[in-house]
């Protein structure tokens, strides 16, 4: 009697793991569509549940359950590290610092953040096609800053770059080899040592990276949780 319960508890664990892990994507997509921070939230108190379930004693069974497990936590890896990092970019900026046509933000030559025109808010409609930037004028290589200075976007391609990093660190600790974290946050910060000559540029880059990591790894880590 006992052991004919086990394929049922085992069938439990995973499905329940499968929903939640699922509805932690389905979030994560729509965070990443739309733009809106509650679904971001949503998506991570999903992957927070997750981690809970996984963390029960597995009943085994994870042939098939594990292989799909893992497809969609590698999903959730690089699709919702992108909200996430927003979010966390959200409650530490307030918004404060103007956006970029190309996922950066604007500073001056002097090193100052741009001044937004009075009434338009930063970062409205940033990223999409021929959208103006926060001076009023459509994103080039530099346009005039409200004081006359020259204004240029830092930090530029963050998205794509977001989705590799995570991809990379989320397929390492899936692959059992974790030291490949240190190599790829070392070529991100070799690559982007040059733009981080402005506070605002390196606030946005220490918190983007460590919220987009923490959540590939925490990821990763669903699935290492629920196979042991």
């Amino acid at each position: 009697m006992i052991s004919s319960s086990f394929p049922i508890v085992a069938y439990l664990y995973w499905m329940s793991l499968l929903v939640v892990t699922t509805g932690s994507l389905v979030f994560a997509i729509l965070a990443f569509r739309r733009q809106k921070p509650q679904f971001a939230a949503v998506s991570g108190g999903a992957l927070a549940a997750a981690l809970m379930i996984a963390a029960l004693p597995s009943p085994g069974g994870a042939t098939v359950s594990g292989v799909l497990l893992g497809m969609v936590a590698l999903g959730l890896a690089v699709v919702g590290g992108g909200p996430a990092a927003l979010l966390a970019l959200r409650l530490a900026t307030n918004n404060s610092v103007p956006q970029g046509q190309h996922g950066g933000i604007l500073v001056d030559n002097g090193g100052a953040p741009v001044t937004p025109e009075p009434g338009r808010a930063s970062g409205v409609d940033a990223g999409a096609p021929d959208a103006p930037d926060a001076t009023g004028v459509p994103d080039g290589e530099g346009t005039a800053g409200t004081h006359g200075t020259f204004v240029h976007e830092v930090l530029r391609g963050g998205l794509m770059i977001g989705i590799l990093e995570r991809l990379a660190v989320a397929g390492a600790i899936l692959a059992g080899f974790p030291e490949a974290i240190a190599v790829v946050v070392a070529i991100k910060g070799v690559g982007r040592f040059t733009e981080l000559a402005t506070a605002e540029a390196r606030e946005r880059f220490i918190i983007g990276t460590l919220a987009s990591l923490i959540w590939a790894c925490a990821c990763a880590a669903l699935v290492q949780i629920a196979l042991t």
